[in-house]
């Protein structure tokens, strides 16, 4: 499959790719490009450092709010794209953000720390389609499924929880068994989460053509807020 890459997001890989390191379309853009959506973000990850980002689009106007974390904003031609370092997540202390976070030339170790496998997908016209954890075979199968363990998923980051029931809602996915357990064990750990976070994700769950069958079979989910 030959993803249609927007000129300006092409460019940034070029430039990057161009002067020796890896760069891949990641996440979220990917998949809605496979399921023959139209992305509303377009995110980049890459081998080079954030110095080395700066370096390579040093003639594109950059925005370094999220360099702590490996994520420069770059705009380019009235677009706005984020391009991150991969990088391999620390601890969560808090349930929700990684304490630290530790830089990676490894594609693999940066897509391991993503929360399903539908959004762990890569892509660029060089290699094609870089997909580790199956998340080409769940999109075909129709399917949220966490990269790795449920369990851990969700203790890192509770929000995750209401992010599965929201991608269920709006694609119109089931959610595998095992996540589906462990959205019910874990659930609690929304009571952690800003309320301003949940609104955001619940307001998309309901707009979703599967509102009312998530509402239902995940009412205690749903009890938590």
């Amino acid at each position: 499959m030959r993803i249609n890459i927007p000129p300006q997001v092409e460019v940034i890989i070029e430039k990057l790719t161009g002067m020796g390191y890896e760069a891949y379309l990641v996440g979220g853009c990917v998949r809605d490009s496979i399921l023959g959506l139209n992305p509303n973000d377009w995110d980049v990850t890459t081998s080079a450092l954030p110095n080395e980002i700066k370096f390579a689009l040093s003639d594109c106007k950059l925005i370094e709010t999220g360099v702590k974390h490996g994520t420069i904003t770059v705009l380019i031609d009235l677009a706005s794209v984020e391009v991150t370092t991969y990088r391999v997540d620390g601890k969560y202390s808090d349930n929700r953000h990684p304490d630290d976070v530790r830089f990676t030339r490894n594609l693999k170790e940066d897509l391991a720390r993503r929360d399903f496998t539908i959004n762990a997908l890569a892509y660029n016209h060089a290699d094609g389609m870089i997909d580790c954890f199956g998340g080409a075979e769940d999109i075909l199968k129709k399917q949220i499924c966490c990269v790795g363990k449920p369990d851990l998923r969700f203790q890192e980051d509770g929000l995750r929880i209401l992010r599965a029931l929201r991608f269920s809602s709006i694609l119109g996915f089931t959610i595998e068994e095992n996540t589906s357990v462990n959205i019910l064990k874990n659930c609690g750990l929304l009571r952690n989460i800003a309320w301003e976070r949940i609104n955001c994700e619940f307001a998309k769950l309901l707009c979703g053509k599967n509102a009312e069958g998530i509402l239902r079979d995940y009412h205690k989910v749903i009890e938590q807020f």
